[in-house]
């Protein structure tokens, strides 16, 4: 019995955009993944399944309780973490019997759950949290405020749980025990993620594809992140396989009909000399050559009706091809000579603690890594003069790009080419737009409103923003690159940045992500403080 299921759901918004159309799909028991490229429609899907949107047409309907973990997550920062796991008002009743109190109210709120503070240290344990119970928001880092929503929905105990791109923001161990807890889980959990670890744990993977009319289908594939590119690869073969035989097709077509209008043509000459030379005279020539003419637009009208066929069979075979968006950042006044000085740090202590000496030369690549709440954030803007070192100094000795996870380099009002131009005001608006073709923005998507772009393509005018300012940077800073790039964005872009002959500064604890990138030294920032572990890797 399937816990959600979509039956004929076709959904458009109010300005007749089209969304879904005859979708029917279900999500069974067990731990579902949900990808797409983003502004496909995941998130339209998960507001339909919460209610939140209405179908046009269609039904949706789920079987019994359901909890949802939005990715962007919002909590006071005075509450409690007993507040937020929704426990509190049965712990403090605990608590008040336990201390002595005889108020019936005390009994009645905590009913027979006896066990509820147990339980909540419990989720907490498996989720890696060390935090108190009565511990505030304001006082944990944001992968921490996550696992606390995660943790409140394992707790609710849901037959349905739908948790939207979770692992933002969270360390490696934090992952790992956040795929742990929902492998383990009973009941049905569907998580929208492009988190190649959690991919690898899941039972099936959902994909959204846009289809001719340009509305999402969703397609499922039984398996982990390994089965389903490989399915996804064998479809791509088999897609290049049909656009060769389509186009075999539409030639071969095309050389019947040209034969027959050739053979139409001698015959046509054949009539008029024979008719010339007085062969064939008066009404039965005027017949036998409209004959000949209505036979031979028949027979032409059928040519050119299969050709139109493969014409289209052809179309379909090439609009089933998976698209080429790649972006190309070799971009010559970003390269750095290989002995030339980009950064130092000498005796330099962050606000948090954080200790590092470092000379940073030529077109290095550094992985900053550790723990959330760490001080990875701090340490990257203390060496950039963006907040002032506890002792030491800093300095970065080029032109330095930074693309932080909020994307603040854009300005949603503007388009894509004025967003540009803020940064390159002595540009051109036809250079920039030469440019921005780089990072697959051409004709009218150059010039669309940042507000109405999808999280794929902000970030790619993001990058265009940085990259494409003067002076160009040669340091490249990037501060969790792939939190919310779909996969195909995410290929696109490890291959743009093999392309970038700068310096590379990346804050990422996505280690596939990492380890494509082929980094020179990682830096380890400790969560106590103390020296950043610097460790040449090539």
């Amino acid at each position: 019995m399937p816990t959600l299921s979509f039956s004929h759901v076709s959904f458009a918004w109010p300005d007749g955009r089209r969304v879904f159309d005859d979708l029917t799909t279900a999500v069974p028991e067990g731990l579902s993944a949900l990808v797409g490229r983003n502004g496909i429609g995941k998130s339209t899907l998960l507001r339909l399944a919460l209610g939140e949107l209405t179908p046009t047409a269609g039904t949706i309907s789920t079987a019994g309780r359901l909890a949802y973990v939005p990715q962007d997550l919002i909590l006071g920062v005075d509450a409690r973490v007993i507040d937020v796991l929704g426990v509190a008002p049965r712990v403090d009743a605990l608590r008040a019997i336990e201390s002595g109190s005889g108020d019936p109210a005390h009994y009645e709120v905590l009913g027979d759950d006896w066990g509820v503070e147990d339980r909540a240290l419990a989720v907490l344990r498996v989720l890696g949290l060390e935090v108190g119970l009565d511990r505030r928001v304001g006082h944990v880092s944001g992968g921490e405020a996550v696992l606390l929503g995660v943790g409140a929905a394992l707790l609710a105990d849901p037959d349905l749980l739908i948790l939207d791109e979770p692992t933002n923001n969270l360390d490696a161990e934090a992952r790992a025990a956040l795929r742990d807890s929902l492998s383990s889980r009973r009941g049905a959990t569907l998580v929208v993620t492009h988190d190649r670890g959690m991919l690898e744990t899941v039972d099936r993977i959902g994909e959204l594809r846009e289809r001719d009319d340009r509305t999402a289908d969703l397609h499922w594939y039984g398996g982990a992140l390994g089965e389903f590119e490989s399915a996804r690869a064998t479809e791509g073969e088999a897609a290049a396989r049909a656009v060769t035989a389509a186009e075999s097709a539409v030639a071969r077509r095309g050389r019947e009909l040209d034969a027959h209008v050739a053979a139409a043509g001698r015959r046509s000459r054949q009539g008029e000399k024979a008719r010339a030379q007085r062969r064939v005279v008066g009404l039965a020539a005027d017949a036998a050559k409209n004959r000949a003419e209505r036979t031979d637009a028949r027979v032409r009208a059928i040519h050119e009706q299969r050709l139109a066929a493969e014409r289209e069979r052809l179309d379909q075979a090439r609009a089933a091809l998976p698209r080429d968006r790649a972006i190309r950042i070799d971009l010559p006044a970003t390269a750095v000579p290989s002995r030339r000085l980009v950064a130092e740090a000498a005796g330099l202590v962050t606000r948090t603690g954080a200790e590092l000496d470092a000379l940073v030369r030529g077109p290095e690549r550094i992985h900053v890594a550790g723990g959330n709440g760490a001080g990875k954030t701090t340490l990257v803007a203390t060496l950039l003069g963006e907040i002032a070192p506890a002792s030491g100094r800093a300095s970065v000795a080029v032109s330095a790009g930074v693309l932080r996870q909020r994307l603040d380099v854009l300005d949603p009002s503007l388009s894509v080419i004025d967003n540009v131009r803020r940064r390159a005001p002595e540009a051109s608006p036809q250079d920039v737009r030469d440019s921005l073709g780089r990072f697959q923005f051409r004709g009218a998507s150059a010039g669309a409103p940042v507000s109405t772009l999808s999280g794929g393509e902000r970030f790619r005018a993001a990058l265009a923003c940085v990259l494409l300012a003067r002076p160009a940077p040669q340091l490249l800073v990037l501060d969790e690159p792939t939190n919310s790039l779909d996969l195909d964005s995410q290929a696109r872009l490890l291959e743009a940045l093999a392309d970038f002959q700068g310096a590379l500064l990346v804050i990422s604890h996505d280690p596939a992500f990492v380890e494509a990138l082929h980094p020179t030294r990682r830096w380890t920032v400790a969560a106590e403080g103390g020296p950043v572990t610097d460790e040449p890797l090539a």
